[in-house]
This record gives C-alpha cells, structure tokens and sequence, in this order.
C-alpha cells in the first residue's frame, strides 16, 4: 500500500444498489495521483461517448488525493468530474471545508458512482464500511435541513456530509454540491449530475489516518506556515477573505460591472471585505487543519432578509455576480442571495451572471416583464435579483428558463439576446476580467470546463514575486495587458501547475507559484514528507500536464475543437469607465496566441487535439487509441 492512500476505490453501482471496492496498485496512484486527473481517468474508461451528462450512463467521481488529511494548512480538498450538464464538456469542480479529510478518514481515496438509483437513496461511509440508504425523505429539503436529518438519524454531530440541492434535484445546469451547507463544488453542474443518479447525499465519518513517511517533517512544515502566515501575502484572505480583492480589482478597472460593460462599480465600496467586516461578520470559519481561515460567517436577524451563519457568507465572485455585474450594491441583498445559493445547492457565479445578462435582455428591451411575469429585471433592483436566485432553484416563473444558464436561454429566447452574452463553452465568466490581465483572455478560452479564473496564475504575479516564479522556470516578466510569446508561455506553465494542484488537491490560495503561503519547492517536500516518493517539482509539472491532456482529450471525444475555444463577442466592445475606459480584446491576438499555446502544449494546431506522441509521453497512449478509434 503506497503511503498516504488507503489503496481503496468505492464504486457505487446505483442501478442494482451494489457497492464494490477495487484497490489499484501504486503505480496506478503515482500516474493519476487523485483529484482531477484520478476523476478524469474513470471518466473516460466508463463514460460512452455523447452521453447525456444527466442520464444513468455518466460517471461521477468523487477523488480525494495522497495529501488528503494530513496536519497541514491547505490540503482538505475534493474534485468532483463527470461530464457537465452546462458545458456537455468535461466537467471539473473543487471544494473545500471538513467533509475532505473525514472521508478520507472514512477510509477511502475515491468514490466512483456509476448508474442511476429507481429512487432516492444516500450512501453512508463509516470506517471502511459503506452502506446505501433510503433518502426519499431528505428530497425537498434545504442543505441545513439535510445536515440536521442525517446528524440524528446517524447519531453523530461530527459526521460531514456532502449533498445536492433543491437545485440539482430540479435539474438546474448549474447546481453545485455542497458541504458543510456552505462549502461548494461550484460550477459545471456537479449537483445536477448527483441528483440525476437519484443519489441525494454523501455521510462520511471515520478514524482511518494513512500513514505517512515523515510525520515529524510534516508537523514542522505544519508550524512554520502557522508563523509565517502573518507576515505573508495571503494574510488578508483571514482578515477580509476574499472580499479583500472587491476594492483592488474595482481600482484597477477589473472589477465586472453591469454585466461586463465596465471594470468598474461606482459604490464597490458597499460591496467590500471592509465592508461585510464593519457590518455583517459574525466570524471567520476554517477548512480542516488550516491556519488562514479565510471562510466569512456572516448573520442578521432584522430587516427583510434574515442571514443564517450554517451558510457561511459572500466570497468576492459571489459579491461581484451577484452585485456588481447587476449593479446591486446592497450587500444585506447580495449576502442573503449568497446564502440562498447555499440552501438551495447554487452555482453563485453562474446564477449571478445569468441574471446580470437577463437585466441587460431587460433594459434594451428583448425581455420584458411579459417574459418575467411581472417582475422589473432592472440593473440595481436587488430584490428582483433576489427573486430570481431563488425562482432559479425552483425553476418557477422566469427563473426556470434562467436555470438553463444564459447560453440556453438565449438560445430559447432568440431577439438578439445572444450578442449580449459573457460565456465560453456555455459557462459563464467569473469576475476577473481578461482585459486588464490579458493571459486570462487565452485561459478563458481553451480552458477544457469553461472560463476559469483559478487555472493558472494571474498576470500580476509574474513581476512581483520573481523568486517564487523561478521555480518553475520563468523569468522576463511581461506586462499585465500584453498577450505575445513570452505570456503564452507564462500562462501555459502556471496552467500546468494549479493542473497539478488541482490533482493534488490543494488550496491555491495556500500553495502556489506567487503570493501564496507555501511556494511549490515546499509542495514538492510535503509529497516527499508524505509518501516517501523522490518528487521533484518537474514532477509535480508533469502531473498537471497529464491532468491537462486527459481533461482535453475528453472534450475532444465529445467533439469539442479549437472552435469552441472562443471569448464572447461582448469582450471585443471598449469598456466604460474608471482606469480600464476604452479597453477590448482583439480576437486577432487570441488566435495567434492560440497558435502558440497549441504548439507549445504539444497539440494539433489546427484542431487543438492532445498528439497522439504527447499523449504516449505521458503514459496515456490508451487515449489516444480512444480518440483514434
């Protein structure tokens, strides 16, 4: 047994409700890891092509990697992939929270989820023990009232608990899964994939550690990112969270504002870290054996929204989608909205966005309240953009033609409406703009599960942590609002990098390449001090580039080409407002920085399909027989 695993995959057959263990041997976890790539492994082997993403033949899985649990900030993570019900792509989705480690703990690495159940059910995992079970009488219910079922039923107040929502159980394209009732696998749809197998919630609870290759290196490495916390860059992630950024990106122009027209918001300030700290915060909250703390806990008990803290509180692409991209400054409004995305089971970018792009139908009138049944869907009217989250979820009124995400409402719309979206592969943008840190404009784009703001790192990095940035190689720093040769490269090797991080499942928020509390050396030793392997940081790249291709070699299987890989039409119009004034994107540049990234990535130029000799270089030569057969 490698160290660091328990060499123990559940598979969850819910069509004959059989579960089956399969123990993989180490080399197969020292080529896939866990994570993202484990995920996309199973998906490609069990998964036929053009299934449909909600029908008993996707697969979903469930990974945990080799770091899962050890005392170290930054390491209780999950990654859920199936293929998503947003995209039709791959989909890929992370989470934090306690629910990682305990099931971890539970004894397992990964659950594979095969089929569809003739009923509701959920599977509860204790000890190395599984069992499927009844759940007809959690459907219908809110994240906190599951939690609240499953706690007594079980007797346990310290099981964890990952669940869908009212929103995956009606089927909304971008329902996400949630832990903790405030912890989510946004984007892509996972909840929705879950529900559709009728599988309504996940127990785990457990006290299986696996053991590790150097426990005392590990706690040291435990102690010193304690001390040095302080005194890092991620420090106001504890003090403000993320909401930290809502003031920096509103200066520099990058703050998304009436659904992507300007980077700026004329009262970011009601929407800011200070903000949310000076009013609403009841608390900071933690993921399992982290130092940062960055969770908001927020509560109000007056007025016309009562805030519950179980549901934790707004992250900025939370404040941004749902406020400044509808230009709603409100931040009681936009925090009960965050909460309703979190009883409910909500993507909060995605259904943020989508009434944003709804607001914008609204005021040139290709909607109207005949559309809305009644509703003003006007920029600034929070509690229409109240309403609509929770229609949405529902899918009552409006909000069950917007609960097919902007793409597909447009299209069932028609009027023009879709020159006015902001989405890549059928997923809407989240709030970093590509304009004011271009190698986010070519990420944006090829990435295989839609625009994505966590998949490499930021233009800004590159020039103010140099040290950390030599560690992988790069050095001659270029411009934030530049995309030539050198920033294709820059925005390739930290893709491959949060690729790996992803596989490792690690915050990036805590490791990474720039600004981050561990740099990826230390990375590199806690693998060491984990499982004992000689890992190098090459190493660690060659993972993320492994993950990359099998992510990209799914899409390709289901059709998806270099046409796919393509900004909206709306980023190409000058922004208004603030330093960013005047701004586009040329779609001339990203093209030949597609070229570029397709060449250097060891892709087909023409269609950006993996090569069957870079595929083979990374031991994934049965892809490519998939791909060519």
């Amino acid at each position: 047994m490698p160290l660091g695993y328990h060499s123990k995959i559940l598979h969850v057959y819910l069509d004959r409700l059989a579960l089956e263990v399969e123990t993989p041997p180490e080399e197969f976890y020292r080529t896939y890891v866990g994570g993202s790539a484990l995920g996309a492994s199973y998906l490609l082997k069990h998964t036929p092509a053009q299934a449909d993403p909600l029908g008993p033949e996707n697969t979903l899985t469930l990974a945990l990697s080799v770091l899962t649990g050890a005392s170290v900030a930054g390491q209780s993570r999950i990654t859920a992939v199936a293929k998503s019900p947003q995209t039709g792509a791959i989909g890929d989705s992370q989470a934090g929270g306690f629910f990682p480690a305990e099931m971890k703990f539970a004894g397992f690495d990964a659950f594979v989820i095969h089929g569809q159940a003739s009923a509701p059910v959920y599977l509860w995992v204790h000890n190395g023990e599984a069992e499927l079970r009844p759940a007809g009488h959690l459907w219908g219910k809110t994240t906190g009232e599951v939690d609240d079922i499953l706690k007594e039923e079980l007797g346990d107040k310290r099981i964890e608990i990952l669940q869908t929502g009212i929103a995956g159980e009606n089927r909304v394209r971008y329902a996400a899964l949630i832990n903790m009732a405030n912890r989510a696998n946004g984007r892509t749809g996972m909840g929705a994939v879950m529900a559709s197998k009728n599988l309504k919630a996940i127990a785990v609870r457990g006290n299986m550690r696996p053991e590790v290759a150097n426990k005392k290196e590990l706690n040291g490495l435990a102690r010193w990112g304690a001390k040095a916390f302080p005194e890092s860059d991620v420090y106001s992630m504890g003090v403000l969270g993320t909401a930290s950024v809502v003031l920096p990106q509103n200066k520099a122009g990058g703050l998304p504002t009436h659904n992507w027209d300007s980077g700026t918001f004329e009262n970011a300030a009601a929407l800011s870290g200070e903000r949310l700290s000076e009013t609403l915060l009841k608390g900071r909250h933690s993921c399992y054996a982290c130092s940062v703390r960055c969770k908001r806990v927020v509560e109000l008990n007056e007025g016309p929204y009562t805030i519950d803290p179980r549901y934790g509180g707004p992250e900025y692409e939370t404040l941004a989608a749902l406020g400044s991209y509808c230009n709603v400054d409100d931040l009681v409004a936009v925090s009960y909205a965050s909460q309703l995305c979190g009883e409910y089971g909500l993507d909060s970018i995605s259904a943020g966005a989508t009434i944003a792009w709804a607001m914008d139908c609204f005021e040139q009138g290709l909607i109207t309240t005949a559309d809305t049944g009644g509703i003003e869907l006007c920029f600034g009217n929070a509690e229409a953009m109240v309403t609509m989250v929770e229609q949405i979820a529902r899918r009552q009124g409006f909000g069950d033609i917007l609960a097919e995400g902007s793409e597909r409402a447009a299209a069932i719309i028609g009027r023009g409406t879709e020159a006015l979206l902001v989405t890549v592969k059928g997923s809407e943008l989240p709030a970093h703009m590509p304009q004011v840190k271009r190698s986010l404009s070519l990420i944006y784009a090829v990435n295989p599960f839609g625009a994505d703001h966590q998949s490499h790192e930021h233009d800004p990095a590159w020039k103010y942590y140099p040290e950390r940035m030599a560690e992988i190689g790069l050095s001659n720093p270029q411009p934030n609002k530049v995309l030539n040769k050198e920033k294709v490269h820059y925005a390739l090797i930290t893709e491959y990098l949060y690729s790996a991080m992803d596989t490792y499942n690690v915050c990036q928020f805590v490791w990474g390449p720039a600004w981050q509390l561990y740099s990826t050396g230390q990375m590199a030793k806690m693998i060491q001090d984990v499982t004992g392997w000689d890992t190098s940081i090459d190493d660690i790249m060659t993972v993320g580039k492994r993950r990359l291709n099998l992510l990209r070699a799914f899409n390709a299987r289901e059709g998806f080409t270099r046409e796919q890989d393509k900004l909206p039409k709306k980023l190409s119009k000058a922004l208004k407002g603030g330093r960013s004034d005047g701004i586009a994107l040329d779609p001339e540049e990203l093209e030949q920085a597609k070229d570029h990234y397709y060449a250097l990535a060891g892709w087909d130029v023409a269609t950006g399909t993996p090569t069957r000799q870079t595929l083979e270089s990374l031991d994934l030569g049965w892809v490519a027989d998939m791909l060519e057969g």
